[in-house]
């Protein structure tokens, strides 16, 4: 193992890519992590939440006692993975497969939620896709599009969706990232969503403020998460994280208890904000 490596060189040739095919598999709770019933009663959208930092997040908020709906594309073992972790906290774990930029489905998931439980609480929107290009001229109009409506246009379908049902001390918490601040000169259409979702944040909380219903953001650095292994060689994936000052790649356990802070009352004076759990990388944003 050279000195800039941090992970077995590995590919997976689809996307999204899957949780059970990664090794080593990443971690999506601590064992050290203490949970206080922070969000004991809730109930929470998650999109992308079949794995990586979307299962982590589930886990967590099962822990914190909320109950959870877990939105996926397609990526059905994964999403049965976290359904059985969610149950063996004792919450309940609903699935939902399908295209999260729909405003049908989008429509679909959050009343079939009333329904269920008669309220909503909490919804993390952090579904994504990404795919590298080295040239502009490379990025086709379909990739770009294609991924503007994972990042983003699936933010804006469930976050309408869901807002006529959330109530004052609610909460919406965003997947921003760091390419948002540092930008990446092979992600240009990632990044240039991921710069989206911070705006809308921003100005969301502010449209929402007097509602009270707060709106914030977590923006990860480099997460060992499906994602990486579907979008990069093998030989990337063996250096993923080794640029950070911690010199290695997050576990989706090491954002998680972000997305907690953000969704609980700890964090009530918190609106409009980013938080950056990214190893160490100062972005000053």
């Amino acid at each position: 193992m050279s000195d800039k490596q941090t992970l077995p060189a590995q590919h997976q040739d689809r996307q999204p890519g899957l949780e059970s095919a990664m090794h080593p598999q990443p971690v999506y709770i601590s064992d050290d992590y203490r949970a206080a019933g922070k969000l004991e009663g809730k109930v929470a959208i998650i999109t992308g939440g079949d794995s990586g930092i979307g299962r982590a997040v589930a886990v967590h908020y099962a822990r914190e006692g909320a109950d959870v709906v877990i939105v996926y594309l397609n990526e059905h073992e994964d999403a049965e993975i976290t359904r059985d972790a969610v149950n063996a906290c004792g919450r309940e774990a609903v699935l939902y497969s399908g295209d999260a930029a729909s405003e049908g489905f989008c429509r679909k998931v959050v009343e079939e939620t009333m329904a269920r439980w008669g309220h909503l609480d909490l919804v993390v929107n952090n579904a994504a896709e990404q795919h590298p290009q080295e040239r502009l001229e490379d990025i086709s109009e379909d990739q770009w599009e294609q991924t503007f409506r994972t990042n983003m246009f699936a933010m804006f379908q469930l976050t309408k969706a869901a807002l006529p049902h959330m109530q004052a001390g609610s909460a919406i918490i965003n997947t921003a990232s760091i390419t948002a601040y540092k930008g990446n000169a092979t992600l240009l259409d990632y990044s240039s969503t991921k710069g989206s979702i911070v705006s809308f944040t921003r100005s969301l909380a502010q449209n929402l403020a007097p509602r009270n219903i707060r709106v914030n953001a977590v923006a990860p650095g480099p997460i060992w998460t499906p994602l990486i292994p579907s979008t990069f060689d093998a030989d990337k994936v063996a250096s993923f994280g080794a640029e950070t000052p911690m010199q290695r790649p997050g576990q989706p356990a090491e954002v998680a208890p972000a997305f907690v802070y953000l969704g609980c009352s700890d964090s009530s004076y918190v609106s409009g904000q980013v938080l950056h759990v990214n190893g160490g990388a100062v972005v000053n944003g």
